[in-house]
């Protein structure tokens, strides 16, 4: 026989539980290919792009479950989110650190090369 009549099948595993993450790999990635954004999407661009938006969603609820427990409230409300916001910015682009800047100014810049002058072509006659 060709087919698998009435066989057992294994149990679906998505790729969200494959890649270890809680938001939906199969939903972004239709988003992605409906969006239009590229005439193609590789197979890994909706899982980085899940991975991305749970870790930024992390952090923002991190900071909001911190402002919620400053206000001795055990539940996050709107104003929560507003209060944490501001402060997302340090965590997401830390300061540099003064060893780090001093590096970054004392590498060299790089200059770009002159441009050849362009060879003139003679005209066929």
């Amino acid at each position: 026989m060709a087919g698998r009549k009435g066989g057992d099948r294994k149990k679906a595993v998505t790729r969200s539980v494959k890649a270890g993450l809680q938001f939906p790999v199969g939903r972004i990635g239709r988003y992605l290919k409906k969006g239009r954004y590229a005439q193609r999407v590789g197979s890994g661009a909706p899982v980085y792009l899940a991975a991305v938006l749970e870790y930024l969603a992390a952090e923002v609820l991190e900071l909001a479950g911190n402002a919620a427990k400053d206000n001795k409230k055990t539940r996050i409300i709107p104003r929560h989110l507003l209060l944490a916001i501001p402060n997302i910015n340090s965590v997401l682009l830390p300061k540099k650190s003064p060893a780090a800047a001093e590096k970054e100014a004392k590498s060299p810049k790089k200059k770009k090369a002159a441009k050849s002058p362009k060879k003139k072509v003679a005209a066929k006659e």
